[in-house]
């Protein structure tokens, strides 16, 4: 149990580190990204204000934070330390205690949870997330079928029950992080590659 809570502090503190809003800062684009664009503080928006190169390097960090809270889990405590380990990264990073508690939506983070406890599924999520993209432009879109998939690769893998606990509590807490982009997505306003932030 003291290592299980061991790991999801260390978690929860390396997932508080928003680098949407750290890299931004460090290289004199922006003083919050949570002022500009959609205000949040993921890839995503670091990619429509600040450019490529930042949208890249903030998705990487993000990705080997939760790849990283998710190994540490994994040597404390085992498969549950794991999973764990990852939900708890993931709850930094959209409730950073370092930044107001206002972070990002934890897709990137997460999939650096999956790429450690379930590598296998992370392809074929990174599969629907691109083809949803391809399809309809909308990240969101892209990031909510990314999500779901892990639900149907659980089924299919049959992984252990604490990456199975960690998945359902992932996807739910994306959904809920998407919640204003699937109103707009029914609604037929949500925002598209290519055009800027409504």
């Amino acid at each position: 149990m003291i290592k299980l809570l061991m790991a999801g502090i260390f978690a929860y503190l390396l997932g508080s580190m928003s680098f949407g809003i750290i890299i931004p800062r460090l290289l004199g684009t922006s003083r919050d990204i949570r002022q500009e664009g959609s205000g949040n503080a993921g890839a995503t928006n670091v990619l429509r204000t600040q450019g490529k190169l930042q949208g890249a390097l903030v998705l990487l960090a993000d990705l080997l934070k939760g790849a990283l809270a998710a190994w540490i889990g994994l040597s404390l405590a085992g498969v549950a330390g794991g999973g764990v380990a990852g939900i708890f990264a993931m709850l930094g990073h959209c409730f950073p205690v370092f930044f107001g508690f206002k972070g990002g939506k934890g897709v990137a983070t997460g999939a650096g949870v999956v790429l450690v406890l379930l590598p296998k599924a992370l392809l074929i999520m990174i599969a629907a997330f691109i083809l949803a993209i391809l399809i309809t432009r909308m990240v969101s879109l892209g990031s909510i079928a990314g999500a779901v998939t892990l639900l149907v690769c659980m089924l299919f893998f049959q992984p252990p029950v604490p990456i199975i606990l960690f998945g359902v509590c992932a996807v739910a807490l994306v959904l809920w992080k998407h919640e204003s982009n699937i109103k707009r997505i029914l609604a037929g306003t949500e925002n598209k590659l290519g055009k800027k932030n409504k």
